[in-house]
């Protein structure tokens, strides 16, 4: 079946996770969602790899319109459907990014804000801001102009309750050159001269000296910023003073473990990893800990850091809740 272009008055497939209700779906629209709820169980027993890739290719066969998927009571998050990187969302057992939904579920009663850098569609912010969460503030960051649109798109369907920003976080206010293929790999940590978009780049300190942001607030970072994690890092270091977590990608094909590296080495926080074998919170002293945790080497992990006295007594009593629970 041959893709037919898109038009804003086509209304978007709905999809309840809690559920599984497809609704506005024609025949081969819900033939396809099958495929891409099944297609993400049986490639979740291998990490989920070449699942974006195949789901891609079936995209190409599907009218171009969007799904709107309904995450909870009072969170929507609406993507192209049959996109690689979200449609695993269709199947009802898929949880995304298992160590962030433990730090944001045990926080909903904290006040904070969510600082999403490299929001992408802002599935986090969409999340994080709706009320089973804690309805938090949330600023999402994102410097692809293509993927800002979607975003804004989320905040608006969520009455526009968190922040949009299109623009890089980095070491220092400026501009860089964004490129990539993939909307989740965007990246502004390449050449120069590889073409792409031009962006404006912020500091995380600079949403302080902006007023954005109160020096005396709680703040849990997103930082998925393909590359850059370290500079991003270098340009927060007045926020990372005060109570804020990093929650930070350490790439799965980095068998150096950089990002963790250089923040147990080269900053005063402490870095924390989520253990799937105990599900807890780990501290880590020795990085040979993620030699055992980074299983495949094509996905993501979140480490955590911080210097909070108030958020690693949090995250103690995290682990204690945890411990009983497996009691």
């Amino acid at each position: 079946m041959p893709a037919r272009l898109a038009t804003e008055a086509t209304p978007p497939i709905r999809f309840d996770r809690a559920t599984g209700v497809l609704e506005g779906a024609n025949a081969w629209e819900r033939v396809a969602a099958l495929a891409l709820s099944s297609g993400s169980k049986v490639a979740s027993t291998f990490s989920h790899r070449g699942y974006n890739g195949c789901a891609n290719l079936l995209r190409k066969t599907l009218p171009a319109r969007d799904i709107a998927v309904k995450l909870n009571s009072d969170a929507t998050f609406e993507f192209p459907y049959g996109d690689g990187y979200w449609s695993k969302l269709l199947n009802r057992s898929f949880s995304y990014e298992d160590e962030l939904e433990l730090l944001f579920r045990d926080s909903v009663g904290v006040d904070y804000t969510l600082l999403d850098c490299g929001a992408n569609y802002g599935y986090w912010s969409v999340l994080v801001s709706s009320a089973p969460y804690g309805s938090h503030k949330a600023i999402a960051i994102e410097p692809s102009s293509q993927n800002f649109a979607k975003l804004a798109n989320n905040a608006r369907i969520n009455c526009d309750r968190f922040e949009v920003m299109n623009c890089a976080i980095g070491a220092a206010r400026g501009v860089a050159r964004l490129s990539g293929t993939k909307h989740e790999a965007f990246s502004i940590a390449g050449d120069a001269d590889d073409g792409g978009e031009v962006v404006s780049v912020v500091a995380l300190d600079n949403l302080l000296e902006d007023g954005k942001i109160s020096p005396d607030g709680k703040y849990l970072i997103k930082l998925d910023v393909e590359g850059v994690e370290i500079e991003a890092i270098k340009g927060g270091a007045r926020l990372l003073q005060g109570d804020s977590v990093l929650l930070c990608e350490e790439h799965g094909n980095d068998p150096n473990h950089t990002v963790s590296r250089f923040i147990l080495e080269q900053t005063p926080l402490k870095l924390i990893v989520h253990d799937p074998r105990t599900n807890r919170l780990e501290t880590v002293t020795e990085l040979s800990i993620l030699d055992r945790i980074k299983v495949s080497s094509h996905v993501g992990y979140n480490v955590f850091g911080t210097a909070s006295a108030f958020w690693l007594s949090r995250i103690d009593a995290l682990n204690a809740n945890a411990a009983r629970r497996m009691q």
